[in-house]
């Protein structure tokens, strides 16, 4: 590494530190007194199925560095002790609030998880006989000697280790057994509560399981156990080069995927270190990767209990979206694209809009080709249904499945091959780039010729996370930027050339010059004394050069805002005296997930909007297929400013602030003492829901 690009990298923050800060925002939530008892256990889960995808994903280059005794010298090892640490609290933090907050307040509405210490002798006698006869049968324990080496476990799997003492039949001494536990079970059950009590009561599958571990193993004493769980590494990789079938090289690829390399090893709190330092040596891992827990290892499946619950009075009431009708009367949604644009904004506003533009499509005999990419199509099978029934139609119907969409792989494998097998041309993108552009392009017979229509989005075509997401939809007749699409198509499917494109902004190819160039043009604008300000709304913010040249906009005066919800590298900058640039960054944590991805470039109250498939990172700029495209309607662009970057930066109920000192300020305590003129504290996302929602 240069000394120039040690210095650029110790200006910015690190990546995955800021990841982790997002994920103890998230955190937050668990233990909010204003959210609902069990969205609060329910953002328990997702902070834990974070940190699995983390260790699955993006620890591998820092545990594999911090192992390399020649990396180690430099500040590798530093850095994945710092990771560790702040992941270790994390964690810790989690275990509290689940234990100390959330399990009594469960109580407290009559709501009991029991472990095996707490069950009366009924629910006792009744959870051995749930032992004996629907779990025990499907458990095989497996005692080590050199016919029974360490079993391979897979990846996120529950299982128990025990120490035995005495001898087996053939007057061995075999001290160490594995139990591996199928996934097929629950990891809850409700159990008979007490009569005449009004409470109902759960029991985890470890705790049932741990209590029973003595009737696996007749003639031997358990002197130890302790529950385990390892992470391992699952980021598919393989030369794409040397694969005749992609989908193919997937599925085999996929069969490896539980038994990469190990990255975390999870167990139980009381853990004898001789237990512990005989399953480091198994998994190959430092003692930084071993995490003590107080509870289940697999927070993740306490999520089982809120459908076991099912209490909507501990839930987020209701939200309805306002359904948008694009076929409004007697005038089709081809005749209003042809005279204005509609933007749609989910969740507040229903993705069924989408729906009824491809049923549309599909039934109208003048369309004669619908072409459309999907990433995560998910358990949406409404969206393949209507593309088969195209089929069906005699229409020319293109489907761009991206396989690689990570651990949706196996579904988008089964969608292509059903698409394929009823004569949807299937392509599988660009070779070695995830198409990750969300586009629809609907091409209709109309006079003499042929009119396209479009839809583009800055998140997936899946109707169930369209309505956890905070995504925008775009809808248009525009003929330069159905030009482009069409366009766009066309090269997914030959790899030729670069289209010629008119509007759109495409990736790996101008995106990020093209973003880079704007804010330059600001940079320089700003120099000059002018009114300058770019605002931008992403997931994640972590390519460097992108980051370096927001920083030389806000030094040269211009005002950089930025809701970024995750991961950030870029720290802010306070304007003072005759420096008047700065820099400031939200995130929003809130009741949907923050998604949608917004750019604007203004000077001199000038600006250029675009809305886009991708964050400022590189992976997204370099390695996929992205687009950006812009809003020129003035009023809609109005719209999406006012909902996507000003009311971020309102917000003082979901709304955290990055500070000069790289630490997030809630902003809802840091109010709480000089709340706004009505006493209310503002949430950007209740505006809109308000705004949208009916009742």
């Amino acid at each position: 590494m240069t000394n120039a690009k040690k210095q650029h990298a110790a200006d910015l923050l690190e990546r995955d530190r800021s990841l982790i800060d997002f994920n103890a925002r998230v955190l937050s939530w668990a233990e909010r007194d204003d959210v609902p008892l069990l969205e609060r256990l329910r953002f328990l889960t997702i902070v834990s199925s974070n940190l699995d995808e983390f260790f699955e994903v993006r620890m591998a280059s820092h545990l594999l560095s911090f192992l390399d005794t020649d990396v180690v010298k430099d500040s590798t090892a530093d850095e994945y002790l710092a990771l560790s640490k702040k992941i270790h609290k994390l964690v810790s933090n989690q275990y509290q609030i689940f234990n100390r907050q959330l399990l009594p307040d469960l109580m407290k509405v009559k709501l009991k998880i029991a472990n095996e210490k707490q069950r009366t002798k009924t629910q006792t006698a009744w959870v051995r006989d749930l032992f004996v006869d629907s779990i025990q049968p499907l458990l095989v324990p497996m005692v080590l000697d050199p016919s029974h080496p360490f079993p391979q476990v897979p990846s996120k799997a529950l299982n128990y280790i025990v120490r035995l003492s005495g001898e087996n039949v053939f007057g061995r001494s075999n001290e160490i057994a594995i139990i591996q536990v199928p996934r097929m079970f629950p990891r809850f059950f409700e159990i008979p509560s007490r009569k005449g009590v009004k409470q109902r009561t759960y029991s985890s599958l470890s705790s049932i399981v741990r209590e029973h571990l003595p009737l696996l193993f007749p003639g031997h004493d358990i002197q130890e156990l302790s529950q385990f769980r390892v992470t391992r590494h699952s980021d598919i990789a393989f030369d794409e080069d040397e694969v005749k079938s992609l989908s193919a090289a997937l599925r085999t690829s996929l069969q490896t995927r539980p038994f990469g390399r190990a990255m975390r090893l999870e167990v139980a709190e009381n853990c004898s270190p001789y237990l512990e330092r005989y399953l480091m040596t198994q998994f190959a891992i430092p003692v930084e990767a071993v995490y003590r827990v107080r509870g289940p290892v697999n927070l993740v499946r306490t999520r089982q209990l809120i459908d076991l619950i099912a209490r909507p009075d501990l839930e987020f009431k209701p939200y309805k979206p306002s359904v948008v009708r694009i076929n409004s009367g007697k005038r089709s949604v081809f005749e209003r694209l042809s005279q204005k644009d509609i933007v749609l904004h989910h969740p507040y506003q229903s993705f069924s809009a989408v729906h009824e533009l491809l049923e549309t499509a599909v039934k109208d005999r003048d369309v004669v080709a619908i072409q459309m990419t999907i990433y995560r199509s998910g358990s949406d099978g409404r969206i393949v249904d209507l593309l088969k029934e195209a089929v069906r139609r005699g229409k020319m119907v293109m489907a761009v499945v991206e396989l690689k969409a990570r651990f949706d792989e196996e579904a988008n494998i089964r969608n292509a091959e059903e698409l394929g097998a009823l004569g949807v041309q299937v392509v599988y993108g660009v070779h070695g780039l995830k198409t990750h552009s969300k586009m629809l392009l609907i091409t209709r017979r109309e006079g003499s010729g042929l009119k396209r229509y479009c839809h583009l989005s800055t998140g997936n075509y899946n109707s169930q996370t369209a309505r956890l997401y905070t995504d925008l939809g775009f809808l248009t007749s525009n003929v330069d930027i159905c030009h482009d699409v069409d366009h766009l198509f066309k090269h997914l499917a030959s790899q030729t050339h670069k289209p010629p494109l008119r509007k759109l902004l495409l990736a790996p190819f101008d995106l990020f010059s093209r973003f880079i160039e704007h804010i330059q043009e600001c940079t320089q604008a700003a120099k000059k004394g002018d009114g300058v300000s770019i605002a931008c709304k992403m997931n994640s913010l972590t390519d460097p050069d992108l980051a370096k040249a927001l920083n030389a906009a806000a030094e040269a005066g211009a005002q950089v805002d930025l809701c970024v919800r995750g991961a950030c590298i870029l720290r802010p900058i306070e304007g003072k005296g005759s420096h008047k640039g700065r820099i400031r960054v939200r995130s929003i944590i809130g009741r949907f997930l923050e998604h949608s991805r917004v750019y604007s470039f203004s000077i001199n109250g000038v600006s250029t909007l675009y809305l886009s498939s991708a964050d400022m990172m590189s992976r997204n700029m370099h390695g996929r297929i992205e687009i950006a495209w812009p809003i020129e309607d003035e009023k809609i662009k109005k719209t999406i400013f006012k909902e996507c970057l000003e009311l971020p930066f309102e917000d003082t109920k979901n709304g955290w602030s990055l500070e000069l000192g790289d630490k997030y300020l809630d902003l809802s305590q840091s109010v709480t003492k000089r709340k706004t003129g009505t006493g209310q504290l503002i949430s950007s996302q209740e505006i809109l829901m308000n705004k949208y929602g009916r009742a």
